[in-house]
């Protein structure tokens, strides 16, 4: 799900990394100290689990646990997520530099969503975990698809969001049991 460097026109990624910067540095002001071991594990968590693809329609996916992240850090997860992707650009060239703000924006709206929906469904939190989940995975997959069909970078740019549909679901089913997993056994963890 990451856009390389070349695609996307400068009159976008530009625009794009200033955004994104400035919200890396609005969800990582006032930190507390016990709050960056948190983050940084959690970044460790989003890179290990994005080098486990798996095969599907000619290309390969993996998990994000965008959805996750947005329900246990809220604003925070921006900064996790602009990490996860400098890493994954410089180690593996997932992405690029030049599209890492417009890639951080994308992914990071799933989170965001997912934070907005957990904490508006009061009752029924697995149902809310499976939509904090699903959306923390499809909300990213559209804004790609959008983005790839506005500077028409080939045809059939839709189709990336049916390839996502299975990765949403199952970050959906895990994302319905790990929250009420750790609000039993850690709950400072969950709002």
């Amino acid at each position: 799900m990451h856009i390389a460097d070349g695609i996307l026109p400068l009159e976008i990624t530009i625009p794009a990394n200033v955004i994104a910067i400035s919200l890396v540095y609005a969800g990582g002001r006032n930190l507390k100290s016990d709050e960056v071991p948190r983050m940084g594990i959690f970044a460790a968590a989003l890179f290990i689990v994005s080098l486990i693809q798996f095969p599907l329609g000619g290309t390969s996916i993996h998990l994000g646990l965008y959805g996750l992240a947005g329900i246990i850090f809220g604003l925070r997860t921006i900064p996790i997520i602009f990490v996860d992707l400098l890493f994954q650009s410089l180690i593996f060239q997932h992405g690029g530099l030049l599209t890492i703000g417009t890639n951080t924006l994308t992914m990071s709206s799933g989170a965001l969503i997912a934070r907005f929906i957990w904490i508006h469904i009061k009752r029924y939190k697995p149902l809310a975990g499976f939509l904090c989940g699903f959306f923390g995975i499809i909300i990213p997959a559209l804004l790609m698809s959008l983005l790839f069909i506005m500077v028409d970078y080939g045809k059939g740019m839709a189709f990336i969001l049916a390839i996502y549909i299975p990765a949403a679901l199952v970050e959906g089913f895990i994302t319905s049991f790990i929250p009420t997993y750790f609000k039993k056994t850690k709950p400072e963890l969950i709002p």
